[in-house]
């Protein structure tokens, strides 16, 4: 497992005292194998895989690479493609290690290449992404020049999927992904330049609450990125599902777009600004190797597209940047 020493000495250089000394309870609580079932079979997983070597290393790109193929023989890369895909389903990404291409469900670059060119430059940030997945944001956040990046997700085969790619990355890197939530984080933390939450808001019961504990996070002045799903329409306007929304079952609140910046504003935001709205399309979101179960055509009304199977108006995603005041 990491060695998470450089992690509480960053935090603490942040004066994140606070959530330093409940850090190593925090982590030894979630990777306690006796209390869930699977993370002794992914944690051998994780320990089979080999340590390999390699200087090339390319985090600002679509795929994020790690090695070349030639690096590894043949019969060593189908080990390690088979050991990876023990770790399905792989949702976030895509990936690009010693030549095995990790098409993931998501193409998460196309969201990143949506946000990249409008967030503040991350060089030299102390960076929090909220809901990270197995972390594929945080590399990228890493490539464009973070000083250091926490990913915080409470799925632990996210984390140790993360904890794979970081051990073909090999060597010390400040990208972390730990096992918690949003709750986890001392409240009133102020320590990070930038939070990102993204596709997170809408699993929230209480979204007012969540955008607080968001901007408890940062530094006065530091910037939040939110993505989230919106809907058409005006100021007031907010779609609260009955049931399910596209199949899942903890979709609560999907705001329009000017509702969602009056909650910013509401909970203490300053220059709110509308930078990209997108309606997810099967491209981006779709149904692979590496993530075999049903995905977003599956969510889909079969005749119209544009609405869920439960007849609702399909996802459509907004990001927004703000700044704590």
């Amino acid at each position: 497992m990491i060695d998470y020493q450089a992690l509480y000495n960053g935090l603490l250089d942040a004066k994140a005292d606070a959530w330093v000394k409940l850090l190593p309870q925090q982590l030894a609580q979630a990777f306690d194998t006796t209390k869930h079932g699977d993370l002794a079979k992914w944690v051998s997983l994780l320990d089979a895989i080999p340590q390999l070597s390699t200087a090339h290393r390319l985090l600002d790109t679509p795929a994020m690479q790690m090695g070349l193929s030639y690096e590894v023989a043949d019969n060593a890369r189908l080990q390690l493609e088979q050991q990876l895909k023990a770790l399905r389903p792989w949702r976030k990404g895509p990936y690009q290690l010693f030549g095995i291409d990790i098409d993931t469900e998501w193409r998460s670059d196309w969201k990143w290449d949506r946000l990249c060119n409008h967030i503040a430059p991350l060089r030299h940030r102390l960076v929090l992404d909220v809901g990270c997945g197995n972390g594929y944001h945080c590399w990228r956040m890493l490539g464009a020049g973070a000083k250091m990046v926490v990913g915080i997700d409470p799925m632990l085969l996210n984390v140790i999927q993360f904890q794979a790619v970081r051990k073909l990355y090999g060597g010390e890197v400040p990208v972390y992904v730990l096992p918690l939530a949003i709750e986890d984080v001392p409240y009133g933390l102020k320590a990070f330049d930038t939070v990102f939450s993204m596709g997170v808001l809408y699993h929230r019961r209480s979204p007012i609450d969540h955008l607080m504990e968001l901007r408890d996070c940062l530094q006065p002045g530091g910037e939040l990125v939110l993505e989230t799903l919106v809907i058409d329409g005006g100021l007031g306007e907010i779609l609260v599902p009955e049931g399910r929304y596209a199949k899942m079952r903890n979709v609560w609140f999907l705001p329009s777009c000017d509702t969602l910046m009056s909650w910013l504003k509401r909970c203490g935001f300053v220059n709110i600004r509308l930078i990209d709205v997108t309606v997810t399309t099967v491209e981006e979101q779709r149904s692979t190797e590496w993530m075999q179960f049903y995905s977003l055509r599956d969510f889909l009304d079969a005749q119209n597209p544009r609405l869920t199977c439960e007849g609702l108006p399909a996802p459509k995603r907004a990001i927004i940047i703000a700044n704590s005041a």
